[in-house]
């Protein structure tokens, strides 16, 4: 009976079933840069305000995922990941990638985000909702063309999206 109890323990802890109906929504707005740079000096060249240098349609995987993903450059120079009206299920150990990957539908495509070069910008704040995740000022954007949601638990993408450049 012990066992029982310890291994049915493991598998809630593991699957994280209540995750399948609880929804976490997020609303983050848009990020502005600072009105002046560390050396006081304000904006770089354009600095009227956030530009999209890259955008792409969320599609689904191994879950039903819809939304837009754009990366913005702020006049400050740095760059953030934006996705917008994400829709998708909660999960355990959820995560943003940029990745190097092409971006396959159906069954294809579930399991491709972790055979190349990828860039974790953390944890999914939520399922449902406008996100932000900041990306670091080493990351070379032409490396990479795809963004996916990936399950890291399990190896598996929710859903991804291919980015094209603006």
């Amino acid at each position: 009976m012990l066992v029982v109890a310890v291994l049915a323990g493991a598998g809630v802890y593991w699957f994280q079933p209540w995750k399948l109906w609880t929804d976490e929504e997020v609303n983050d707005a848009l990020p502005q840069a600072s009105a002046s740079s560390s050396s006081g000096v304000s904006g770089g060249p354009g600095a009227a305000g956030p530009r999209t240098v890259a955008r792409g349609g969320l599609i689904s995987h191994e879950h039903a995922t819809t939304g837009s993903v754009k990366v913005v450059e702020l006049p400050d120079g740095s760059r953030t990941l934006r996705l917008e009206n994400l829709d998708t299920s909660n999960g355990p150990d959820l995560r943003v990638w940029l990745t190097d990957a092409p971006v396959k539908e159906g069954v294809a495509g579930w399991r491709v985000f972790d055979d190349g070069k990828y860039v974790s910008l953390g944890k999914l704040k939520g399922n449902k909702g406008d996100q932000n995740y900041p990306i670091p000022a080493d990351v070379r954007l032409d490396d990479f063309t795809s963004v996916a949601i990936w399950c890291d638990r399990f190896d598996v993408s929710f859903g991804a999206a291919e980015l094209s450049r603006i």
